[in-house]
């Protein structure tokens, strides 16, 4: 097949996915929303803009000396202020940016096109198409959409305009693919077809176990990895304030903290506590040194108030770590309280130091958890029993009806 994907060329969790098909043979095309540069073999490559992903490649590039817009989005500013302007601006740059992938897709005539979430690359990818059905091309490619955890539950309910271009996006699309049971059914009371094809898959295509394998000997130091970065979504002010509660019950205890290094906004919690000596922000992490990383720890700690199924949560259970998550509905798809992990109020700091110092002071729980977890990755999200299930979901979609845009060879590529 000849695929093009809309993603951001970034993410660990596109590039897993997208990896697979590169393997497998097809003729796999990327437009990237921000400027990366991966490692892997594409047929072409293409940066499209959209909702201010320049500004961050522009901020960096000047060391923060750049305009007001980029100060103001990258060299700071808190990250639910930073989310704020992209959900109410972020719209303005799609017109433009569809403009340039209607013309990519026109000169790739993909087979298949995979907008590997809602904003904004999903809106791109159906405004390019809708611009191409307006222009009569003779055959549209179907548009396959995949939902990321807090595309329904955070960004949808942003903004009106947010709203009405997730569901706009929705209708165009020909086939859905989410990572959680709860987001096919949010899907479609934002407007997805019942009648269309649907798949439940983890977003990255799963766990490569292989890589992701827990240790053969736990590591003597009590330690608590937090794999999820400076999100919107994410509760990293319960985090950090649950540390001095923890370490006054467990002194020793120790906090990894990967893709933090040098945010603003961790080193203000870190200096505020005074939890210095405890904590490491951590830079970006390989896969392998991840891996490793998990391996090293008793606990992962996940406090999202929106999620669907996170790829480092499943990574971490794969390498035994005890999941400690926020109690929201998507995660119950994965975790049952007190048998392989533990869910609590993802505001409160006393309920994520309690529930972390529960899995310290237990070890047979701990135990128990890494058996069955170990468990359920094999069999619901093992990457190599994942992917091919993805590749047949692509090949069984239907093409649009003609007369509505681009030709396309599929089954050709």
């Amino acid at each position: 097949m000849r695929l093009l994907f809309v993603a951001d060329g970034r993410s660990p969790t596109a590039l897993n996915w997208i990896r697979y098909f590169i393997e497998q043979g097809h003729e796999v095309h990327l437009a990237s929303t921000y400027a990366c540069q991966p490692q892997l073999a594409f047929a072409s490559f293409t940066f499209i803009p959209v909702a201010f992903s320049k500004a961050k490649e522009a901020a960096e590039k000047s060391a923060g000396r750049g305009g007001f817009a980029r100060r103001l989005l990258w060299s700071g500013t808190a990250i639910g202020l930073r989310t704020a302007v992209r959900q109410w601006l972020g719209p303005f740059t799609l017109p433009e940016a569809s403009k340039t992938l209607a013309a990519l897709i026109r000169a790739v005539q993909p087979d298949l096109v995979h907008a590997m979430r809602i904003p904004y690359e999903g809106m791109l990818a159906a405004s390019a198409l809708r611009q191409l059905g307006l222009q009569k091309e003779s055959r549209l490619p179907p548009l396959v959409v995949s939902v990321w955890g807090n595309d329904f539950t955070l960004h949808a309910r942003s903004t009106p305009w947010l709203g009405a271009l997730t569901c706009q996006t929705l209708r165009a699309a020909s086939a859905l693919h989410t990572d959680c049971q709860r987001d096919q059914r949010l899907a479609r009371a934002w407007g997805f077809p019942s009648g269309k094809p649907a798949v439940v898959l983890p977003g990255g295509g799963g766990i490569q176990m292989e890589l992701f394998n827990p240790p053969e000997q736990e590591a003597p130091t009590l330690s608590v990895i937090n794999p999820r970065g400076l999100r919107a979504y994410v509760r990293n002010d319960t985090f950090f304030k649950s540390i001095p509660l923890i370490l006054s019950a467990q002194p020793s205890a120790r906090f990894f903290c990967p893709t933090m290094a040098g945010e603003p906004e961790a080193l203000r919690w870190v200096d505020r506590l005074g939890i210095s000596a405890s904590v490491e922000l951590l830079p970006h992490q390989t896969r392998p040194k991840m891996a490793a990383l998990f391996r090293g720890c008793q606990v992962a700690v996940s406090p999202s108030t929106h999620d669907g199924t996170p790829n480092t949560l499943l990574e971490a259970m794969a390498c035994g770590c005890f999941p400690v998550a926020g109690d929201i509905e998507s995660l119950r798809e994965w975790i049952t309280p007190s048998a392989n992990g533990l869910l609590v109020d993802p505001a409160s700091p006393t309920a994520l130091a309690q529930a972390v110092l529960e899995a310290f002071d237990h070890p047979d729980l701990r135990r128990q958890a890494a058996v069955q977890n170990r468990k359920i990755i094999a069999e619901r999200a093992d990457y190599r029993r994942v992917m091919p299930q993805a590749e047949n979901f692509y090949i069984h979609i239907p093409l649009p009806p003609r007369g509505s845009a681009v030709q396309s060879d599929r089954g050709q590529g």
